[in-house]
């Protein structure tokens, strides 16, 4: 099969290789899938570029963890009834060696989810982490029915898919954005109120919010927990809660803001898209299919690259060249 890997880390064009491997075979209880397209994430960028110094965990690396495409194989315990099935697929490339960016993956059954009819293959290929994050993120404090939840960064991957879950999970969605386009973005996504925060300071930020919420936000989901935690412990009332799954690079040590978190009796959640719960990821995977058979449109897709030019692709989405995803196209028959 054509794939792409690295077997040191560093900069893209010095340690990406596309060539031939050999193709892989589904064990028990698991099934090969003919990728079409290959989501790439930030996380992804910085396994290969060794932010965060864990070094190489195998000694050859097929990037992306997220894909989508054909069941063509399946191995002992997994029915038949499967083959030929359109799926997404998550976790590939999670704890394991062999991701998406390749003709072939093999992932567990249950990591191959059914794509909804009429969902092409680029929209379930960017699925998986961010929109297992957003569903965690949502719920980790309990049903969000009847609150108001505030969704900081509502433009990014994650954003839309938390706005669009809560939306569907009966709150008043809040979104900050940073720009027109991405106000755009978040308001397709289900947000009922966006604030813009490009050229704002934080307080500026915190009292257009509060004209929004004069009570207070129920829930938060947090993008920059470092940088916005202040305005965060501001604007959250009394037994409210925040979820955060990400914060400035690489190691963030924010002042937390204990005493006033303490009085307001705040519950704070960090959660890593790796370690959900197999049941968390489930339920993610299920509500994420409702809301698309329900109409949601998914993610902008900002630039699709063959899986000759994935160091290009990655060099592209690290310099923030241009909105939306950013997808590997793999050629193949599949449909």
């Amino acid at each position: 099969m054509k794939a792409a890997w690295y077997e040191k880390q560093g900069a893209a064009h010095d340690v990406l290789v596309v060539g031939d491997l050999p193709d892989p075979e589904p064990g028990a209880d698991e099934v090969r899938v003919r990728v079409a397209a290959s989501g790439i994430n930030p996380g992804e960028l910085k396994k290969r570029q060794d932010v965060y110094g864990f070094g190489m965990p195998y000694p050859r690396v097929i990037p992306h963890s997220d894909g989508a495409g054909i069941i063509d194989q399946v191995g002992d315990g997994v029915p038949a009834s499967r083959l030929g099935e359109r799926v997404w697929c998550y976790g590939a490339q999670s704890y394991r060696p062999f991701g998406t960016a390749a003709e072939y993956v093999v992932v567990p059954s249950v990591q191959a989810v059914p794509l909804p009819d009429g969902v092409p293959f680029e929209q379930g290929a960017c699925l998986g982490i961010p929109g297992i994050t957003a569903h965690s993120c949502i719920n980790a404090a309990g049903p969000v029915e009847g609150r108001i939840v505030l969704v900081q960064g509502g433009a990014g991957a994650v954003g839309v898919c938390a706005i669009q879950l809560a939306r569907r999970a009966g709150a008043r969605v809040l979104a900050t954005v940073r720009s027109s386009h991405d106000e755009g973005v978040a308001l397709r996504a289900g947000a009922h109120e966006v604030v813009r925060t490009d050229g704002a300071t934080a307080d500026e930020i915190v009292s257009r919010i509060r004209t929004l919420a004069p009570d207070g936000v129920g829930h938060i989901v947090e993008v920059a927990f470092d940088a916005n935690i202040a305005g965060d412990t501001e604007l959250l009332m009394l037994g409210g809660s925040l979820a955060a799954y990400a914060a400035g690079e690489p190691w963030p040590q924010p002042p937390i803001p204990f005493r006033q978190l303490l009085f307001k009796n705040v519950r704070v959640y960090f959660l890593g898209s790796d370690d959900f719960p197999a049941e968390a990821k489930a339920a993610a995977a299920r509500d994420l299919n409702a809301a698309l058979v329900g109409g949601w449109p998914g993610f902008e897709i900002g630039r699709q690259f063959p899986l000759s030019a994935i160091a290009e692709a990655h060099e592209y989405l690290e310099r923030r060249r241009g909105p939306g995803r950013v997808v590997l196209l793999i050629p193949g028959d599949a449909a």
